[in-house]
């Protein structure tokens, strides 16, 4: 029998806060190990924690962004998630638990089958641990604390996924979404943007879920679609031999492409979760809510839906909302094109011009192409003037900061030869100078024709219009 996997996705969003969620310490990456936790982070006596503000700020726009104001409780309770762990100071995790500040919402994302919703449980405020250092010392542990009290956004998604791949896609978007509306840099490598899975399997038509294994702290989308992968095929094996599924936290090991036991996955009521009493309930006005919807930017969705109504394909439109950055450009370069052109300048734009951003480290805010400098450039393929070979040398131009296209097709007398007249005269005068090629090619053999066309494009030095040339040449060679 066929299995189903089915996943669920726990993701910690690191918020662009300068300060933690309790305290005025730093929240910079890179500070020397436990220069940036105060008294408040270690949990020193007589300390109280005040709840930043900005994180809220944060939290609500992520709320707006995934289902409205329908999905922001207007009260939330901070808690304490209780357990025993060296980088955890105060031997709890101040979190959200019964009450948080986003109850629902959805993802939407792009599979092979069409759009698909993925629905959200819920999105709660809460600090982070310290990190444990195993690696500087040969028999022993170090803890840092310096990313004690950072802010984090817990996304909890319900179990809708049924793919590594829709993992993935789902993973990226939620990724480009915390971007976009300024809440969470996404640096993955340091820790901004991390995914707990959580894996199960079933047999196809079965509606209870099976028993799941978490694997904890995926920070690539490359591991997190290996280890849900690799996850599958174990929980698979082991009901297929007539074992059971333990329920467990694992670990993912990059380098031998693997899930490993950690512990046994604890329950909610193992974390005796209780209201902190050092913090009052959290109240989200009507008012503030309206004060950070007027703040935000349009959301990728309703880009998606303006690509769409430019006549670009899914595929393409999904492309241009990779990122903030990329959408902006896509719709100052589409906007005042004529619309048979908006195809070619998508293509320049996901093509030639993304790959030289990728080489030079660049976003598309800083792109040394302008969207008007792209929108002439395909001008002037549409009405005759550049060849596609000519297009590629005015695209480096203008890349190397030479100016706009017409500017340097002036400048180094790049003008596609077009006219007919002029292209039948060169023509004829290859024609005449290969009668062997022609004869081949009258007897069938292709590679002759091509051979004409590159002595033809090389007598008007790369100039002539290639359809033209091609046209002209066949209508000679049958007469």
């Amino acid at each position: 029998m066929e299995w189903e996997i089915v996943i669920g996705l726990e993701t910690h969003a690191q918020l662009s806060t300068a300060s933690k969620m309790f305290s005025g310490g730093s929240t910079a990456f890179g500070a020397a190990p436990n220069t940036q936790a105060n008294a408040v982070d270690i949990a020193l006596p007589g300390v109280l924690p005040v709840a930043n503000r900005g994180a809220v700020e944060r939290a609500i726009r992520f709320g707006l962004a995934v289902g409205g104001e329908k999905v922001i409780n207007r009260r939330s309770v901070f808690a304490r998630k209780n357990y025993f762990y060296p980088d955890l100071p105060k031997g709890y995790q101040i979190s959200q638990y019964e009450l948080p500040i986003v109850k629902g919402g959805e993802i939407r994302i792009l599979t092979k089958s069409g759009e698909k919703a993925i629905r959200l449980t819920r999105a709660h405020l809460e600090e982070d641990a310290g990190k444990s250092l195993h690696e500087a010392f040969p028999d022993s542990s170090g803890i840092d604390l310096n990313r004690a009290g950072v802010p984090l956004l817990e996304i909890v998604s319900e179990p809708d996924m049924r793919s590594a791949e829709e993992a993935v896609t789902y993973a990226k978007a939620l990724h480009t979404l915390v971007r976009w509306i300024g809440i969470c840099d996404g640096n993955m490598q340091e820790g901004s943007f991390r995914c707990d899975a959580n894996v199960s399997v079933r047999r196809a038509g079965d509606t209870k879920l099976g028993t799941r294994a978490e694997i904890k702290n995926l920070n690539s989308f490359r591991f997190l679609e290996h280890a849900i992968e690799f996850e599958a095929k174990r929980q698979i094996e082991i009901l297929e031999d007539g074992g059971k599924i333990v329920q467990e936290t694992r670990l993912y090991d990059a380098d031998r492409d693997e899930t490993r036991s950690m512990r046994t996955k604890e329950e909610a009521h193992d974390y005796r979760y209780f209201p902190d009493p050092d913090l009052l309930p959290l109240e989200v006005s009507d008012a503030w809510i309206a004060q950070v919807r007027a703040s935000m930017p349009e959301l990728p969705q309703a880009r998606y839906g303006k690509f769409i109504a430019f006549g670009l394909l899914r595929d393409q439109a999904n492309q241009h909302i990779a990122s903030r950055e990329a959408a902006t450009f896509a719709l100052a370069t589409f906007t005042g094109a004529p619309a048979k052109e908006i195809p070619d300048l998508s293509n320049w734009i996901t093509g030639p011009l993304s790959a030289r951003l990728n080489e030079a480290n660049l976003d598309f805010a800083h792109s040394r192409i302008t969207p008007e400098q792209l929108r002439t450039l395909v001008a002037r393929i549409n009405d005759g003037t550049l060849s596609g070979k000519m297009a590629k040398e005015v695209f480096d131009a203008m890349w190397a900061g030479e100016g706009t296209a017409d500017e340097i097709i002036e400048k180094r007398g790049l003008k596609q030869l077009s006219d007919v007249s002029a292209i039948e005269k060169i023509v004829d005068e290859v024609l005449a100078k290969n009668a062997k090629q022609v004869e081949d090619y009258r007897a069938g053999k292709e590679k002759a024709f091509n051979s004409l066309v590159g002595q033809v494009m090389k007598a008007t030095q790369g100039k002539a219009n290639p359809a033209q040339v091609n046209e002209i040449l066949r209508r000679k060679l049958a007469g």
